[in-house]
């Protein structure tokens, strides 16, 4: 898919410009198609769930929550962000290529994820509000889980830029001075790895999708890397 309106963004990082157009086109359709729930159809879920197909591991990259702007919103400005100056330095080929691999193995952490999710849940007083059992409550969640978006494939993204870029400032909301991308993003990883093992009541957020996202990212770039440091300062 190819869309050309003759600007900067699309001449020097075309997968990042088609991406923020798909991903926008997708979501789209998961408020305005119906009755098919695109957003059902397209999820993650759990292998063992009968909800599960395998074309999931993919679909749900392009997917947003559509009760609100701010889960797309956010993910886009962070591919814009990074994924402009990674695509520049890899190509757009291998760029693509970084992208979807680091969405996968996003995917690979989620299933692995899922049985210890299950478990915290049947223990928590969110879970033992349902009045089931445990086995119960753990057969259900792995029943209905579903994760979306394309956060995970963009951690991956974040991550790589940190070592290759690990010097360059950034500046973050709220913080009025800038900070080295070597302390931002392992701080946010490390938030994510924190915020997955705590599962706090209502944090829908996937964090083991980021983890996965940023530990594929982090060897894959390192794998290409390792023979050329001339990109490190």
């Amino acid at each position: 898919m190819a869309f050309k309106f003759n600007n900067s963004l699309q001449r020097d990082t075309p997968i990042v410009f088609n991406l923020l157009i798909i991903n926008v086109l997708v979501y789209l359709a998961q408020i305005l198609v119906k009755p098919f729930d695109v957003t059902a159809w397209g999820a993650l879920h759990y292998y063992k769930s009968s909800l599960f197909y395998p074309h999931q591991f993919i679909t749900n990259m392009f997917l947003h929550d559509p009760t609100g702007l701010t889960h797309i919103f956010f993910n886009m400005f962070t591919l814009w962000m990074f994924g402009t100056i990674m695509e520049r330095h890899l190509g757009s080929k291998r760029f693509l290529l970084f992208y979807l691999i680091c969405g996968l193995g996003a995917g690979i952490f989620i299933q692995l994820s899922v049985p210890f999710s299950a478990d915290q849940f049947s223990k928590s007083a969110e879970g033992l509000a349902n009045g089931m059992s445990a086995p119960d409550l753990i057969t259900a969640y792995k029943q209905q889980y579903q994760a979306i978006g394309a956060s995970g494939a963009i951690m991956g993204v974040m991550a790589a830029y940190a070592y290759l870029f690990p010097n360059t400032e950034l500046y973050i909301m709220f913080i009025p001075i800038p900070l080295k991308a070597k302390y931002v993003i392992p701080f946010f990883i490390l938030l994510d790895v924190f915020m997955g093992v705590r599962q706090i009541a209502g944090d829908n957020v996937g964090h083991f999708a980021h983890l996965g996202g940023a530990v594929v990212g982090f060897f894959l770039i390192f794998f290409w890397n390792k023979t050329n440091r001339k990109t490190f300062y």
